[in-house]
Protein backbone atom coordinates (compact mmCIF):
# COMPACT_ATOMS: atom_id res chain seq x y z
CA UNK A 1 0.00 0.00 0.00
CA UNK A 2 1.25 3.48 -0.84
CA UNK A 3 2.31 5.71 2.03
CA UNK A 4 1.33 8.92 0.22
CA UNK A 5 -2.07 10.55 0.43
CA UNK A 6 -2.14 10.87 -3.37
CA UNK A 7 -3.66 7.59 -4.50
CA UNK A 8 -5.25 8.28 -7.90
CA UNK A 9 -3.42 5.97 -10.35
CA UNK A 10 -3.75 8.25 -13.38
CA UNK A 11 -2.53 11.32 -11.52
CA UNK A 12 0.37 9.41 -9.96
CA UNK A 13 1.42 8.02 -13.35
CA UNK A 14 1.33 11.42 -15.06
CA UNK A 15 3.25 13.14 -12.25
CA UNK A 16 5.85 10.36 -12.12
CA UNK A 17 6.53 10.90 -15.83
CA UNK A 18 6.63 14.69 -15.58
CA UNK A 19 9.76 16.59 -14.71
CA UNK A 20 11.03 20.09 -14.15
CA UNK A 21 9.18 22.51 -16.39
CA UNK A 22 6.26 20.21 -17.15
CA UNK A 23 2.85 21.66 -16.38
CA UNK A 24 -0.26 20.53 -14.56
CA UNK A 25 -3.59 22.08 -15.53
CA UNK A 26 -6.38 22.24 -12.95
CA UNK A 27 -9.70 23.31 -14.46
CA UNK A 28 -13.01 24.48 -13.13
CA UNK A 29 -16.23 22.86 -14.30
CA UNK A 30 -16.75 25.50 -17.01
CA UNK A 31 -13.45 24.83 -18.80
CA UNK A 32 -13.62 23.53 -22.41
CA UNK A 33 -11.59 20.40 -21.63
CA UNK A 34 -12.36 18.67 -24.92
CA UNK A 35 -10.71 21.45 -26.96
CA UNK A 36 -8.33 23.42 -24.70
CA UNK A 37 -5.85 20.88 -23.33
CA UNK A 38 -2.37 20.16 -24.72
CA UNK A 39 -1.86 17.12 -26.94
CA UNK A 40 0.47 15.30 -24.51
CA UNK A 41 -1.53 15.82 -21.32
CA UNK A 42 -3.16 12.92 -19.59
CA UNK A 43 -6.69 14.05 -18.74
CA UNK A 44 -8.26 12.96 -15.45
CA UNK A 45 -11.92 13.79 -14.85
CA UNK A 46 -12.86 14.42 -11.21
CA UNK A 47 -16.07 16.28 -12.07
CA UNK A 48 -18.63 13.94 -10.53
CA UNK A 49 -21.25 16.57 -9.72
CA UNK A 50 -21.25 20.41 -9.60
CA UNK A 51 -19.07 21.48 -6.68
CA UNK A 52 -17.79 17.95 -6.00
CA UNK A 53 -14.64 18.09 -6.25
CA UNK A 54 -13.43 21.73 -6.52
CA UNK A 55 -9.86 22.82 -7.28
CA UNK A 56 -8.61 23.75 -3.74
CA UNK A 57 -8.52 20.23 -2.22
CA UNK A 58 -6.92 18.85 -5.40
CA UNK A 59 -4.33 21.63 -5.28
CA UNK A 60 -3.62 20.93 -1.60
CA UNK A 61 -2.78 17.29 -2.32
CA UNK A 62 -0.68 18.19 -5.37
CA UNK A 63 1.34 20.72 -3.38
CA UNK A 64 2.37 17.93 -1.01
CA UNK A 65 3.35 15.71 -3.96
CA UNK A 66 5.31 18.02 -6.30
CA UNK A 67 7.35 21.20 -6.10
CA UNK A 68 5.75 24.16 -7.87
CA UNK A 69 8.03 26.69 -9.53
CA UNK A 70 5.37 29.08 -10.83
CA UNK A 71 1.76 29.24 -11.91
CA UNK A 72 -0.60 30.95 -14.30
CA UNK A 73 -4.25 31.77 -13.66
CA UNK A 74 -7.08 32.83 -15.91
CA UNK A 75 -7.86 36.51 -15.28
CA UNK A 76 -11.34 37.94 -15.46
CA UNK A 77 -12.30 40.75 -17.82
CA UNK A 78 -10.22 43.94 -17.67
CA UNK A 79 -11.40 46.37 -15.04
CA UNK A 80 -13.07 43.74 -12.86
CA UNK A 81 -11.66 42.80 -9.44
CA UNK A 82 -9.49 39.71 -9.22
CA UNK A 83 -11.69 36.62 -8.90
CA UNK A 84 -11.75 35.13 -5.36
CA UNK A 85 -10.38 31.82 -6.69
CA UNK A 86 -7.25 33.59 -7.94
CA UNK A 87 -6.65 35.29 -4.59
CA UNK A 88 -6.85 31.86 -2.93
CA UNK A 89 -4.35 30.39 -5.37
CA UNK A 90 -1.90 33.24 -4.76
CA UNK A 91 -2.05 32.55 -1.02
CA UNK A 92 -1.71 28.77 -1.41
CA UNK A 93 1.21 29.03 -3.85
CA UNK A 94 3.24 31.78 -2.13
CA UNK A 95 6.10 32.46 -2.58
CA UNK A 96 5.89 31.01 -6.13
CA UNK A 97 5.01 33.68 -8.71
CA UNK A 98 1.47 33.59 -10.11
CA UNK A 99 0.92 35.26 -13.48
CA UNK A 100 -2.56 36.31 -14.63
CA UNK A 101 -3.38 35.62 -18.28
CA UNK A 102 -6.42 36.67 -20.26
CA UNK A 103 -8.86 33.91 -21.14
CA UNK A 104 -7.56 33.19 -24.64
CA UNK A 105 -3.89 33.50 -23.65
CA UNK A 106 -4.59 30.99 -20.87
CA UNK A 107 -6.19 28.60 -23.37
CA UNK A 108 -3.12 28.94 -25.61
CA UNK A 109 -0.79 28.11 -22.69
CA UNK A 110 -2.95 25.11 -21.73
CA UNK A 111 -2.93 23.86 -25.35
CA UNK A 112 0.85 23.95 -25.55
CA UNK A 113 2.85 20.68 -25.52
CA UNK A 114 4.05 21.37 -21.93
CA UNK A 115 1.10 20.09 -19.83
CA UNK A 116 1.72 16.53 -18.68
CA UNK A 117 -1.54 16.33 -16.75
CA UNK A 118 -4.95 17.99 -16.88
CA UNK A 119 -7.33 17.51 -13.96
CA UNK A 120 -10.92 18.51 -14.69
CA UNK A 121 -12.75 19.39 -11.48
CA UNK A 122 -16.35 20.32 -10.75
CA UNK A 123 -15.45 23.72 -9.30
CA UNK A 124 -18.37 26.05 -10.02
CA UNK A 125 -16.46 29.28 -9.38
CA UNK A 126 -15.67 31.32 -12.49
CA UNK A 127 -12.02 31.77 -13.43
CA UNK A 128 -10.95 28.93 -11.11
CA UNK A 129 -8.46 27.55 -13.66
CA UNK A 130 -4.82 27.10 -12.72
CA UNK A 131 -1.73 26.06 -14.68
CA UNK A 132 1.16 24.91 -12.48
CA UNK A 133 4.78 24.61 -13.60
CA UNK A 134 6.61 21.81 -11.81
CA UNK A 135 9.83 22.83 -10.08
CA UNK A 136 12.70 20.80 -8.70
CA UNK A 137 12.86 18.83 -5.48
CA UNK A 138 14.89 20.55 -2.80
CA UNK A 139 17.80 18.55 -1.40
CA UNK A 140 16.87 16.50 1.63
CA UNK A 141 13.14 16.21 0.82
CA UNK A 142 13.18 12.45 0.22
CA UNK A 143 11.47 10.69 3.09
CA UNK A 144 11.52 7.04 4.03
CA UNK A 145 9.12 5.17 6.30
Amino acid sequence: MLLTELLHPGILEALAGAGHGARVLLTDGHYPASTAIGPRARTVHLNLSPGVLPVPPVLDVLLRAVAVESAQVMAGPAGEPEPPAVAGYRAALAPAPVEALGRFAFYDAARSPDPALAIVTADTRTYANLLLTIGVRAEGTLTTP
